[in-house]
């Protein structure tokens, strides 16, 4: 649903005390007058309750800076946000700044406005990026978007803690321990894709299968994308060579045939609504999903909020990869306030502003950022406590999005078309076999490395 809200000062000094901020770049904004107005669009969260983070930030920048604001909040169901975006750019006019996906930086770098100035106070103030975050929205040595905290996700293993210690003896709560706790380190060395495969295959003849859908949408993709990475499965290699047709590859084949027998019998059809409907209704064991199935729990089944618990991927031979999914905050270059936009943008990217949208989220949201991972919310959100402590990303997991490393425009292809999850499909539910998998899939790449 999108929703629009205009705020002025004189709304703003009325019902609420403005808030300090840490300035990340020199003020855009000098005079002391009114300084125009400006129209944003942001993603419209799935946590209930997050938008007014938003919201408040926003209107007490506004405030602040003589600014009238007008904000949208654009769902990413049927591809709205993406799509909006899209009409703005061949219009050249809409809003001010806005919040792309994964991909979009790469695709409008010539059409968003250079950030580098702002970037470069960020990591400063909040430490390194990670390599991921470069990838994407550094385009050819320049910033053209910045990391947004909000929608900004990670998708480890969401689990029900009963479940998995009744039907497969695994305590998660052991391996991941909670904010206070000690992890158990050989449990954790023996949390790799084999042992995930043997917990799966345990849960569903117990009734409650993992929720791992196989169509071509971003839940799923990106749970196959970091299988694919944690093997070394590489589709297209950084400098563009096809590199599918791999031993590495037939072992990720031959690990998913093993695992489909053991999913619901429907998940190559499933939306990204479907894992959470079957996780908080009791009927799945383990999804692939940031905390907002179990935030939806809590209102819609106790029960089952309190029996989950978050906690890392498994590892395979290449190491442990965390499938994530960024979003980014661009600035149009047809703005006709820029200066207004960079200096908003300059302040969500503030240490104050990151950690209220992280509060807000219950710990959903994941700053692209090192040193934004110490916020309190991880440690004390609940039931149960500790059920979100383990979701940021800890040491030992690479942060990755699938399709990468190839270059940019050929992973989005790889992403968007959902070509690891249709090879999972193909060898699967279609019965060919994997050398003939591979050979499809190397026709679908060659085609996109030709684009």
């Amino acid at each position: 649903m999108t929703s629009s809200k205009s705020f002025t000062r004189r709304r703003f000094l009325a019902t609420t005390a403005a808030a300090s901020a840490v300035t990340l770049s020199p003020p855009f904004i000098r005079t002391s007058r009114a300084a125009g107005k400006i129209s944003v669009a942001f993603w419209d969260h799935w946590v209930p309750g997050a938008n007014k983070a938003m919201e408040a930030v926003c209107h007490e920048w506004a405030a602040k800076n003589k600014v009238d604001i007008s904000i949208d909040f654009i769902t990413s169901q049927g591809a709205k946000l993406e799509l909006t975006i899209a009409a703005e750019k061949l219009a050249k006019s809409g809003h001010d700044l806005v919040q792309p996906s994964a991909w979009s930086p790469a695709a409008y770098a010539e059409d968003f406005e250079p950030v580098d100035d702002i970037m470069a106070a960020a990591i400063k103030a909040n430490g390194p990026t990670y390599p991921i975050v470069d990838y994407l929205a550094k385009i050819k040595g320049h910033w053209v978007a910045a990391p947004a905290v909000t929608g900004s996700q990670l998708k480890p293993p969401c689990a029900r803690i009963s479940l998995l210690k009744k039907f497969a003896d695994l305590d998660v709560t052991k391996m991941y321990a909670g904010p206070g706790g000690h992890s158990d380190k050989a449990l954790q060395d023996a949390w790799t894709w084999d042992k995930y495969l043997d917990v799966a295959i345990k849960c569903a003849k117990g009734g409650v299968p993992f929720g791992l859908g196989l169509s071509g949408t971003t839940d799923y993709v990106d749970w196959a994308g970091a299988l694919f990475h944690a093997y070394g499965a590489e589709l297209v290699n950084a400098k563009g060579d096809v590199t599918v047709n791999s031993d590495n590859t037939k072992q990720v084949l031959e690990w998913a045939q093993r695992l489909v027998p053991a999913l619901p019998k429907d998940v190559i059809a499933w939306d990204d609504a479907s894992n959470n409907k079957a996780f908080i209704s009791g009927q799945a064991s383990l999804i692939m999903n940031p905390p907002s199935a179990w935030a939806v729990a809590k209102r819609d089944n106790p029960a089952v909020a309190s029996d989950t618990w978050i906690f890392a991927t498994p590892k395979g031979p290449k190491g442990r990869y965390a499938p994530a999914l960024p979003f980014f905050w661009a600035v149009w270059k047809f703005s006709p306030n820029k200066s207004a936009a960079k200096s908003l943008l300059a302040h969500l990217l503030s240490r104050q502003s990151a950690e209220r949208f992280v509060a807000a989220s219950v710990g959903y949201d994941i700053p692209g950022f090192k040193n934004l991972r110490d916020f309190k919310t991880w440690s004390e959100v609940d039931p149960p406590k500790g059920v979100v402590y383990n979701y940021p990303p800890t040491p030992d997991q690479i942060v990755t999005v699938a399709g990468s490393p190839a270059p940019v425009h050929v992973a989005n292809q790889i992403y968007t078309q959902g070509l690891m999850t249709k090879m999972i499909a193909k060898c699967t539910f279609e019965k060919e076999s994997i050398k003939d998998t591979i050979a499809w899939a190397e026709k679908q790449l060659a085609a996109y490395t030709m684009m």
